[in-house]
């Protein structure tokens, strides 16, 4: 039986510079991925990059980690301030013996702690007013020192703007997560959530950079980061909120990879703003959802006195 003749090779896939789009090319952008032409290859310390990427390396460089991008002060400090201003109205309510330990539970929960009860009694507020409520000195010392590590880097390579939508969309699905799929009794403060969210965009913002070295070592900090809180969580899972983790994580990922990935140009402002609406979207899906649910049940316990 003859032999069948052997499929010809598929044509190689012809790309063109995003800047000149009648010239061919093979070569990329080690930064932003896009293929460049020998006009517009500028050497990298790894590979070459396209101009606008060289541009904006020159003006992160400039700016300096966590210095705002136009002048004035840094939402990173602004936040810090925040947290550190509620603590010590946590601590005016509370009375000095509340400095270390942290106020009672009544305290936190008049001043605005996330509590599934009275959520889904319309007090959807503490969604967002829990981010600025701690419990101890430990705990706002230690999500003061992430958020500072983490923030000022973020905030220097994504602007004040997505930081600040990176903060606030990561801490409302946190709290939605933890509202959604925590039990009904308990009482949640702190900004971790918010604070995940931030450590997410810092994985996304580097994991696009991973070919550098300075970005391959931040990967690998970073995962390491996650494997010892996932540990934490594991054995400390009655006192970390988990939940509220993993919402942020994920949300930080999200918001972080389209922010830096897609740019400035006027179509990707489209993509970027369809899918902030999306997250927010789900949060607002979570709560609604889980409020049904606990009325629902509150309903059947009033008729039937179970």
């Amino acid at each position: 039986m003859p032999d069948e003749p052997l499929a010809p090779p598929p044509a190689p896939t012809i790309e063109v510079c995003y800047r000149h789009p009648t010239v061919q090319t093979r070569v990329h952008c080690t930064r932003c991925g896009r293929p460049i032409c020998t006009d517009c290859m500028i050497q990298a310390p790894v590979g070459f990059q396209c101009p606008e990427c060289v541009e904006e390396a020159r003006k992160e460089f400039r700016r300096g980690p966590g210095r705002p991008l136009s002048g004035g002060v840094s939402a990173t400090k602004v936040l810090l301030v925040a947290i550190v201003a509620m603590y010590v109205v946590e601590i005016a309510k509370g009375g000095p013996g509340s400095l270390v330990q942290g106020p009672d539970q009544q305290t936190l929960f008049d001043l605005g702690a996330m509590q599934p009860l009275a959520i889904a009694n319309g007090q959807f507020w503490r969604l967002f007013s829990a981010m600025f409520l701690h419990a101890g000195l430990l705990h706002i010392g230690f999500n003061g020192y992430a958020l500072w590590l983490f923030g000022r880097g973020i905030e220097g390579s994504l602007g004040r703007t997505w930081f600040l939508v990176t903060y606030f969309v990561a801490g409302f699905l946190a709290s939605a997560a933890s509202y959604a799929f925590g039990p009904v009794t308990a009482l949640g403060v702190g900004a971790s959530g918010a604070i995940f969210g931030i450590f997410g965009a810092f994985i996304a913002y580097n994991y696009r950079r991973r070919h550098t070295a300075l970005g391959a070592a931040n990967l690998r900090s970073a995962l390491t980061l996650v494997l010892l809180n996932a540990l934490l969580a594991i054995g400390y899972r009655s006192v970390i909120d988990w939940r509220a983790h993993l919402g942020g994580l994920a949300a930080g990922l999200l918001v972080g990879y389209i922010a830096d990935s897609l740019g400035s140009r006027r179509d990707a402002r489209v993509i970027q703003v369809a899918a902030v609406a999306a997250m927010i979207g789900l949060g607002v899906a979570l709560t609604v959802w889980r409020t049904e649910a606990i009325r629902a049940l509150a309903e059947f316990k009033a008729i039937f006195g179970a």
